[in-house]
């Protein structure tokens, strides 16, 4: 477990992105799967193929095996990041595991009396070029996770919330484990008396619950571990309430409880058992998942839009004077501030980039041909270089608002409880709460309620398939919609 200064952590944690050991590992077993079909569709095409086709046994073989062998690897403990991080101890873990499947297979061909349908010199072959293949992507994930682990992008920096001496036994307690990845920054706690001391087991107490809202804002936090007693459940509750806005993942120590459950109740940091309170939305697989699918569709989007967004540029340069795009500043993620493009629908000396006033039924600020691209949502398609480009934006989220957008003379946040809790996802361009009927003016409280409802909705429910029903029902939504001016 690392320790730093508060002040360098929090300068170390801007400039460091982290990474995610689960992709990393998910990574290696891809690799090793293909890399195995591949040799030993190189081992046939040298010694097979010359004389016979491929068969449907070596197929099959080809494809089965691999997977067989990442079953046992997965239970001899391979896939761990620790043992990504020694490959000659893995190494022995990954011979037996190839040697034991390439046996096995033997063993069953020969009781199935099909050992004439398999060469056995492709399958040494097979079996000699894997082991060697294997124990040199293991060698290559070692430096990749020793690089990763030295840049600091394989912590998870964390935060404690309490004091006293739970903090202190928890500290103590994670302090004697093996976790090399995990990175405490401080403490938060909302007591000023003896029981919250400024300093626990040589960590600062660093301010408030609602200081820690603005950190999380600020320093990259990807763990949030409550210290407190589970009788305690009205601070716990009073706690969660502010926290749950942010996009970490928050846990509840049980190292100090007498009530004792049974193992698999519990998660675990190092040898620490913890309760799973609340997850980030999306993590791992899944950011990566929607990232990669949000760069593909949305440059085939932009590309199949170029013509359309050629003529509306056009349009706007020869029905109003000033520039085509309009940028305006918005939340993003974790309430970053993004820039947004769009395609200008105000006059140029009436324009509001901070939106003090939300545009309305016939306003006189809207251009005429705006009027037909607010309408239409045309003015919205530049924000397709946000998501293919810039990688602020999703195709599919909750929708960005300007930073002085109003309902009924109330801010967002002081309209709606929890109304940064949509901003734990990336944004997008469109949205569940669009394709129901909530987009455009928000000029009631009641309006930007029904939004967020659904923002918290979709995140609670985010899948890709949801991803792809609301972008196919995006252009029926704004054809039978009109609350857009």
């Amino acid at each position: 477990m690392k320790h730093m200064p508060p002040a360098e952590a929090m300068v170390q944690a801007r400039q460091k992105r982290g990474f995610s050991p689960a992709i990393l590992v998910g990574l290696c077993r891809v690799g090793e799967y293909i890399s195995l079909i591949l040799l030993g569709f190189l081992a046939h095409a040298w010694h097979v193929a010359p004389q016979y086709s491929l068969q449907a046994t070596y197929v099959f073989a080809l494809l089965v095996m691999p997977l067989a062998y990442l079953v046992v690897a997965q239970s001899a403990g391979a896939y761990r990041l620790e043992a990504l991080r020694k490959p000659l101890k893995t190494g022995l873990r990954v011979t037996l595991a190839w040697s034991g499947i390439v046996l096995g297979a033997m063993a069953l061909a020969f009781s199935l009396r099909l050992e004439g349908s398999l060469s056995r010199l492709w399958l040494g072959l097979w079996f000699g070029g894997g082991l060697i293949g294997l124990l040199a992507g293991r060698a290559v994930a070692a430096l990749a996770t020793g690089a990763l682990t030295r840049a600091g992008r394989l912590d998870r920096y964390t935060v404690i919330v309490g004091g006293g001496p739970l903090a202190e036994m928890l500290l103590t307690e994670l302090s004697r484990q093996a976790c090399p990845d995990l990175r405490i920054l401080g403490l938060f706690d909302d007591r000023e008396d003896d029981r919250s001391p400024d300093l626990i087991a040589g960590y600062p107490k660093l301010g408030t619950i609602d200081d820690l809202i603005g950190f999380a804002r600020h320093t990259r936090v990807d763990q949030v571990i409550f210290a407190l007693p589970i009788t305690a459940e009205g601070r716990i509750l009073a706690m969660l309430r502010k926290l749950w806005v942010l996009p970490v993942d928050i846990r509840l120590a049980a190292h100090a409880n007498r009530l004792r459950f049974r193992p698999r109740s519990y998660s675990y940091i190092g040898a620490v058992p913890v309760f799973d309170v609340l997850d980030k939305p999306m993590s791992d697989w899944a950011v990566l998942g929607k990232a990669v699918f949000d760069r593909i569709v949305g440059a085939f989007i932009l590309v199949a839009a170029a013509p359309l967004m050629l003529a509306t540029a056009l349009g706007v340069k020869l029905t109003s004077r000033g520039p085509v795009l309009f940028k305006q500043e918005r939340y993003g993620f974790n309430n970053e501030r993004i820039v947004v493009y769009k395609f200008r629908s105000l006059f140029i000396d009436q324009a509001d980039p901070l939106a003090h006033k939300l545009v309305g039924r016939d306003d006189p600020r809207v251009t005429p041909f705006g009027r037909f691209i607010r309408k239409s949502s045309l003015d919205e398609l530049p924000q397709l270089f946000n998501v293919v480009f810039k990688g602020d934006l999703s195709l599919v989220g909750p929708r960005p608002h300007a930073l002085e957008a109003k309902a009924a003379d109330w801010t967002y946040e002081q309209a709606v409880d929890g109304y940064f809790a949509r901003h734990r996802v990336k944004p997008g361009v469109t949205g569940w709460a669009q394709v129901n009927g909530w987009r455009g003016e928000t000029d009631t409280v009641e309006k930007i309620q029904r939004r967020v409802e659904c923002d918290l909705e979709y995140i609670e429910n985010w899948s890709l398939a949801l991803d792809i029903y609301i972008l196919a029902a995006t252009p029926f939504a704004l054809f039978r919609g009109d609350s857009a001016y």
